[in-house]
């Protein structure tokens, strides 16, 4: 299992940085390992929550995260007992992503936009702030943005989900965590022998190459 491998490395902390996975797994993980355990879920739906005026949120992301129901149930919790509405729609933008990005222009964002938020912005056309319910979708901010500017007006908020800032939690002595990070190492491994593929897709996050991927047998 990953969290085993990461485990062994003596991390301090691990982060869950997918949202389909967040929204399956995140809770067990917390409650069996003995680190802390950070989903990619709820600080998006924090940041939809200081972002939105009119109580209306979009969420797009993954069929598995959208069928969770996640992201409505943390941002009810987000919300204390303010009045939100939540509309969600299931985008299969992962894979452009991955391969090269509508960015680029190698498909029209007009398509895109027809096919699948079209039926999100007739549902809900008030919405103010759009969650990108995927670690893929901020390598598609730039057209997303031209989307959701064309379709809900005036212009509104894209939002990603990636945590910005976390504070290290103070905890007896023994657990072996500590407040604070004091030295920092960065190694990669990836369970996939095609470590140029992955080194290509991280460094499309990152904005530099990873180095070194250690290929890991899980």
């Amino acid at each position: 299992m990953a969290t085993d491998f990461l485990i062994r490395q003596g991390v301090k902390m691990i982060l869950i940085a997918c949202n389909t996975a967040s929204a399956y797994a995140l809770d067990d993980l917390q409650a069996s390992l003995g680190v802390p355990v950070l989903g990619a879920v709820e600080p998006g739906a924090r940041a939809a929550m200081d972002a939105t005026r009119s109580g209306r949120i979009g969420v797009i992301g993954t069929l598995g995260t959208v069928r969770s129901g996640a992201y409505p149930r943390a941002i009810e919790r987000a919300a204390n007992g303010r009045k939100i509405t939540v509309s969600a729609r299931a985008c299969p933008f992962a894979r452009a992503a991955r391969r090269r990005g509508l960015d680029r222009r190698t498909r029209s964002p007009r398509r895109w936009r027809a096919r699948y938020l079209t039926e999100l912005a007739a549902e809900s056309p008030d919405i103010d702030v759009l969650v990108l319910g995927c670690t893929h979708y901020p390598l598609l901010r730039a057209t997303l943005e031209r989307v959701a500017r064309e379709l809900f007006q005036p212009r509104r908020h894209c939002w990603s989900t990636r945590p910005t800032r976390w504070r290290w939690p103070r905890a007896p002595s023994s657990s072996g965590w500590v407040s604070r990070a004091r030295t920092r190492r960065r190694a990669c491994a990836a369970s996939s022998p095609t470590r140029r593929r992955i080194d290509h897709i991280g460094s499309r996050f990152l904005g530099r190459h990873l180095g070194e991927v250690v290929h890991v047998d899980l």
